[in-house]
C-alpha cells in the first residue's frame, strides 16, 4: 500500500510540476512588452534539473523553442561554471546556437535554490521585437549583421542586475523600453517559478528533487519506448521544396524506425542560403522531435526522456544545420517545414496517421514606420510585428484548420494589437476563400491581409513569406492548397521576402497559404460541401466543378447563407 501512496504522490508531484511551468508561461505573458509575446504567445518556459535536464514545459508556447531550450540549460551550466552558479542569479543569452536559434529569441535561466542547495533551474525563451542591427528579415549576409549578439553571461549575479549589460542593450537596439522589459519580464516568471518550485517542496517534504526526477523520466522513456516498439521496423524517404530566399529549398529526410529510437536524417538536404533563412541544427532538431512525438507518442508529457528516443542528424552546413557565422534570423522558415518533410517519410511507414502540407511556416511581416510629410509633431519610428497564419493540412479524420499555425502553435495578432503597438492600420483581414485544397477532408483557410501606415507616415515592409512557388501539397489524392500572393495595392508585385519599400499612401496586399486536401474531393460527403458553401469557405463554382455538388443544392445553401443559417 506504501508503494502505491508514494506512486500516487509522485503522479501529483508531477502535475504540480507541470501546472508550475504552466503559471511561469502566463505570469510572462501578462508582464512582457513585446505584443509578439503578449498576443501570439511566442514564448516557453520550463523547469530542469540539478543537472540541466528537462522536467517538464508548459503547454503555452511553441515545440522550436522548448524542444530547443530542452539543450540550452545544460550550455548554461558549463559556460557559467558550476562553481559560480549561485543564490540570487540569473543567466541570459540570445546565441542562435546555444539558445533557440537567432537572435530575436532572449534565453533566461535562474538556478532554484531550496534551504541553500541547488536543486534545479527554471528557463524561459521569448521572442524580442527588436535587436538592433538590419531589423528582423532575411536580408543579412552574416549573424554579424543581424543585430546584438549576448552571449551566455549574469544578466543578475546574486540579486544585483549588471547595469552595464543594459547600458550595452539600450545603446544597441531601437526600442530599448521594451527590450529591457521583456528582459525584466523573463527574469520574474523564472522568479515566480522558483517560488511555487519550493512551496511544492516544503509540502512534500522533499530536499531535492532528484526521487520525482527519476519517476518522470523513468515513466516517460518507458511510454515513448512502448510506442516505438509498436510501429512497423521500416525506412523511409521523404521529400518536399520550399521557396527559399532566391533559389528553391529542398529539405531530404530518410526515417529509420529502430526497436528502441527512430533515427532522422536530412542527408541530401540543400546547402546553406546566402541570405538569413539558414537554420541552427538545435532548432531543425526540435521539429523533427515535434513532429515525430505528434505522431507517435502525443500523451506522453515532453521532457528530457521522452524526447531521447528521437535522434535526429544533418550534414553541417546544409540549410537544417548552419554553423556560425551564417545568417539565421528567419530560421523558423525552414524550420517550420521540418515537420511536414518528416511526415512526408512517415506517411509511407504509418498510413492514414500525419496530415496533408499545410502552411508550415508563420506568415509574418515587419512594418518599420517613420515620420514623413505631415506627421504629428513628436511623431517617432516603429517596429511593428505582426504574427499571422495560414491554414494548417486536412487531417486523416477532419478537415484542416483555418488560419491556424502548424507546427509552430504561435497565436494570429489582433488587429487591434498590431494597430496599438505603432501607427498602421490594418484595412482588410479576413479568410481566403477556396484556398484551403480540396479533398475528402479539406484543407485550412489561409487569410487575406491589407496592410499600410497611417497618415503622415511611410514605410518598408519586411516580408517573411513562402509558398508564393511552392503551395502545401495534399496527400492520398487531396488537392493542393492555394499559394501565398503580396503585391502592392497598385499592382506591383512584391518578394515573399526581404524587406521592401512602400511609396507614401501605399498598401500591401497578402493573401496567405491555405493547407493541402486529404483523400479524393469526390469522397467529400455533400452535407460538408454545402456548409462550406454556406459558410463562405469555397465558391459556387468549386463546389458544382471540384466537388460535383448539384445546382439546386448550391442554391439551397446559399439561400441558407443568406438567411444566417448554417447548414
Amino acid at each position: 500500500m506504501a508503494d502505491k501512496r508514494s506512486t500516487v504522490a509522485l503522479q501529483i508531484m508531477w502535475n504540480r510540476l507541470i501546472s508550475v511551468v504552466e503559471e511561469q508561461a502566463q505570469a510572462l505573458i501578462r508582464t512582457a512588452f513585446s505584443p509578439s509575446v503578449r498576443e501570439a504567445g511566442d514564448l516557453s518556459a520550463g523547469v530542469y534539473d540539478a543537472d540541466g535536464r528537462m522536467l517538464a514545459q508548459a503547454v503555452t508556447g511553441t515545440p522550436g523553442h522548448v524542444n530547443a531550450m530542452a539543450d540550452a540549460v545544460a550550455h548554461f551550466i558549463r559556460r557559467i561554471g558550476p562553481d559560480n552558479i549561485h543564490e540570487g542569479d540569473v543567466y541570459l543569452t540570445n546565441d542562435p546556437w546555444e539558445g533557440t536559434g537567432h537572435l530575436h529569441d532572449f534565453t533566461v535561466v535562474t538556478p532554484s535554490f531550496h534551504n541553500g542547495a541547488l536543486v534545479g533551474f527554471f528557463a524561459c525563451t521569448a521572442h524580442v521585437v527588436d535587436v538592433g542591427g538590419r531589423g528582423f528579415g532575411a536580408d543579412a549576409n552574416s549573424v554579424y549583421e543581424e543585430g546584438l549578439y549576448i552571449p551566455i553571461m549574469k544578466f543578475a549575479d546574486r540579486g544585483t542586475v549588471d547595469q552595464t549589460l543594459l547600458g550595452i542593450v539600450r545603446g544597441n537596439v531601437r526600442q530599448p523600453d521594451q527590450l529591457v522589459g521583456d528582459l525584466y519580464a523573463l527574469a520574474n516568471c523564472n522568479e515566480i517559478g522558483h517560488r511555487r518550485l519550493s512551496a511544492m517542496m516544503d509540502e512534500f517534504a522533499l530536499g531535492d528533487l532528484t526521487e520525482i526526477a527519476t519517476f518522470i523520466f523513468d515513466n516517460s522513456r518507458r511510454a515513448t519506448l512502448d510506442r516505438i516498439a509498436a510501429l512497423p521496423r521500416r525506412s523511409a524517404a521523404g521529400e518536399m521544396t520550399i521557396d527559399g530566399f532566391s533559389a528553391p529549398i529542398t529539405m531530404k529526410v530518410r526515417l529509420d524506425v529502430q526497436a528502441d529510437r527512430i533515427v532522422v536524417d536530412f542527408d541530401g538536404t540543400s546547402g546553406l542560403d546566402a541570405k538569413g533563412i539558414n537554420c541552427p541544427f538545435v532548432y531543425a532538431k526540435a521539429y523533427a522531435c515535434y513532429a515525430l512525438k505528434c505522431a507517435i507518442a502525443p500523451e506522453v508529457p515532453n521532457n528530457a526522456a521522452s524526447l531521447a528516443p528521437f535522434e535526429v542528424t544533418a550534414p553541417e552546413d546544409c540549410i537544417v544545420n548552419a554553423r556560425h557565422p551564417a545568417p539565421v534570423a528567419l530560421r523558423h522558415i525552414v524550420g517550420h517545414f521540418v515537420p511536414d518533410a518528416v511526415y512526408a517519410a512517415l506517411d509511407q511507414i504509418l498510413p492514414d496517421v500525419v496530415p496533408a502540407e499545410g502552411a508550415g511556416c508563420l506568415c509574418n511581416f515587419q512594418m518599420s514606420v517613420r515620420p514623413g510629410h505631415g506627421a504629428p509633431q513628436g511623431a517617432r519610428r516603429a517596429e511593428v510585428l505582426t504574427f499571422n497564419s495560414g491554414g494548417s493540412g486536412a487531417r486523416p479524420t477532419v478537415d484542416g484548420l483555418n488560419a491556424t499555425a502548424f507546427p509552430s502553435g504561435v497565436m494570429t495578432m489582433p488587429v487591434e494589437a498590431t494597430e496599438h503597438a505603432g501607427p498602421v492600420v490594418i484595412w482588410r483581414k479576413e479568410l481566403r476563400p477556396d484556398s484551403g485544397g480540396a479533398g475528402e477532408h479539406r484543407g485550412g483557410l489561409g487569410q487575406y491581409m491589407e496592410v499600410g501606415a497611417r497618415d503622415g507616415y511611410i514605410f518598408d515592409l519586411s516580408a517573411m513569406l513562402d509558398r508564393v512557388d511552392h503551395p502545401a501539397r495534399g496527400r492520398h489524392g487531396g488537392a493542393n492548397g492555394a499559394p501565398t500572393t503580396i503585391a502592392q495595392d497598385d499592382g506591383t508585385a512584391m518578394r515573399g521576402k526581404g524587406k521592401q519599400p512602400v511609396p507614401y499612401g501605399g498598401r500591401v496586399a497578402m493573401a496567405f497559404p491555405g493547407g493541402g486536401g486529404y483523400g479524393a474531393p469526390k469522397d467529400r460527403a455533400p452535407e460538408r460541401v454545402k456548409r462550406d458553401l454556406a459558410r463562405g469557405y469555397i465558391s459556387p463554382w468549386t463546389a458544382a466543378e471540384v466537388y460535383g455538388l448539384e445546382a439546386d443544392d448550391i442554391e439551397a445553401a446559399l439561400a441558407a447563407a443568406a438567411r444566417g443559417e448554417d447548414v
